[in-house]
C-alpha cells in the first residue's frame, strides 16, 4: 500500500527548506538541526518513492 501523496510534497518541500537554512544559517547548532531534518525528510521521499513501486 503506497504512502500518501501529501506525504511526499511536504517530506520534499521539508527538505528543501532545510537545506537552505543548513546552508545559510550563521549558528553552528542551527545548521546541524537543520541537516537532520533535510536527512529525515528526504528519507520519508525515498520511503514514498520506493513505496510506490511495492
Amino acid at each position: 500500500m503506497p504512502l500518501p501523496g501529501w506525504m511526499f510534497v511536504w517530506s520534499a518541500g521539508l527538505g528543501a527548506v532545510a537545506f537552505i537554512v543548513a546552508l545559510a544559517a550563521p549558528a553552528l547548532r542551527v545548521r546541524r538541526v537543520a541537516l537532520g531534518v533535510q536527512l529525515l525528510a528526504e528519507g520519508t521521499a525515498l520511503l514514498v518513492i520506493l513505496s510506490h513501486y511495492a
